[in-house]
């Protein structure tokens, strides 16, 4: 169950970020947004086909570790868009904001799966 607070923490992060951003709406630069969301693709990406196999296996730890790199993956892909978009289409702090949104309700969601699946094996236990 704790993991599932961990889970929460990028979120929170993100909706702190956001909350500066709507405060003071600069565009990001755009390269370095997804230059750095390339880099973590690569990284993520390979880690959650590592962890597919075993994201059914082992209850919450494994599914908390799945889910967090899933997760990262698709934060990491709509990083970029959110750069492509600014650097190219709409030179706004708003593609930007609606990724990090995006993101942090994927979180909140991964958080309450894993709060699900932890609680079911508590019960068992």
């Amino acid at each position: 169950m704790l993991l599932a607070g961990i889970l929460l923490v990028p979120g929170l992060a993100t909706l702190w970020t956001a909350w500066e951003k709507f405060t003071a709406p600069v565009p990001p630069e755009p390269l370095p947004l997804t230059l750095a969301g390339l880099g973590a693709l690569a990284v993520n990406l390979s880690c959650a086909f590592m962890l597919a196999r075993y994201r059914h296996h082992s209850g919450s730890l494994t599914r908390a570790a799945f889910l967090s790199a899933r997760n990262d993956t698709f934060a990491n892909v709509a990083i970029i868009g959110a750069g492509l978009v600014t650097a190219f289409l709409w030179r706004s702090a708003w593609p930007d904001l609606i990724v990090g949104l995006a993101i942090a309700a994927m979180n909140a969601d991964a958080a309450r799966e894993v709060w699900g699946a932890a609680r079911e094996e508590h019960a068992v236990s």
